[in-house]
């Protein structure tokens, strides 16, 4: 028996993947591959199946938090060369029972696909800190970001503007409910929920070409480095304009940069971000250090110019 929890439901699933299996699973509309699904394959078809009706479970229980999570008609396709095989989910079949061929219909001309990429982002953030704060039994924490949340969805009725309100509150939750430590641990695991990347070279120029690609920011100007060696920490400083989330109570939600930055596993993990308003746009200033003092992960202070 499969649980229902966000966790239940990954554990799952990843104990049914294959590192080399040639069955993956995608949506047949937009040929997308969602949380919690992204990355994954799997050895026989009717073990992918199984992954896309559980990948189908999580999804619903994840708009139990967030009810703008995107519907998807996910199928079972064969990597076999330049062929493949596609067989479709019928949620209303039992597992058993046999289930007919059809082509994929991938429509990749969809509009707005920068917004398609920005709010699969989002919610794929917001699932790797739901399950990780409900794994940790951080109860409150969640439930005061959905609370947040649900009365901004009151007042908000583009379903993009409000996945970015949910990412927004839910840095501000963590920020003020959790201390600097709490929010290390918590962002280092919610990074190992999402899906596997290559470690890189230079974790923050790859962390920013990756958040522009998403549609989060741009990234206009960046500082050469400064080391520390006393202090241990070297930092840089970051110019960012078009940065999707609104700052709140002086201070700018900066979870999903710190989360793409641990998931990355730099040597010198982020210690400390501060902001400075410049012009409609952000200077973000980046200290990462090995032992340092964690402070402004979440969300981070606005400060003046210095």
């Amino acid at each position: 028996m499969v649980g229902t929890t966000l966790v239940d439901l990954r554990e799952h699933i990843e104990v049914l993947a294959s590192a080399d299996g040639e069955y993956f699973v995608v949506c047949g509309r937009t040929g997308n591959r969602p949380v919690p699904i992204s990355g994954l394959r799997f050895d026989e078809r009717a073990t992918a199946r199984s992954a896309a009706r559980a990948a189908e479970q999580y999804r619903t229980a994840l708009r139990r938090y967030d009810p703008q999570v995107p519907f998807y008609d996910l199928i079972v396709c064969q990597d076999a060369g330049r062929v493949h095989s596609v067989q479709r989910v019928q949620r209303s079949i039992p597992e058993t029972d046999p289930e007919t061929l059809s082509e994929p219909v991938l429509d990749r001309s969809s509009p707005n696909p920068d917004h398609r990429r920005l709010v699969e982002f989002c919610h794929s953030v917001a699932a790797a800190v739901f399950e990780t704060l409900s794994a940790d039994g951080y109860r409150a924490v969640e439930t005061a970001v959905m609370d947040a949340y649900f009365d901004l969805a009151e007042t908000i009725a583009d379903p993009d503007d409000l996945c970015l309100c949910l990412l927004e509150s839910m840095a501000t939750e963590l920020d003020q409910r959790l201390s600097p430590t709490e929010q290390v641990e918590i962002l280092a695991e919610a990074a190992t929920r999402l899906a596997p990347t290559d470690i890189a070279d230079r974790p923050v120029s790859t962390t920013l070409s990756v958040l522009e690609d998403r549609g989060l920011l741009k990234t206009d100007t960046r500082s050469p480095w400064s080391i520390d060696l006393d202090g241990g920490t070297q930092s840089v400083v970051v110019g960012l304009s078009k940065y999707a989330l609104a700052p709140r109570n002086g201070r700018l939600p900066v979870l999903p940069i710190v989360l793409e930055l641990y998931r990355r596993q730099p040597d010198w993990l982020p210690s400390s971000l501060r902001a400075v308003d410049v012009d409609g746009g952000w200077r973000i200033i980046l200290v990462m250090g090995q032992e340092a003092e964690p402070s402004g992960l979440a969300s981070a202070p606005i400060t003046p110019e210095v």
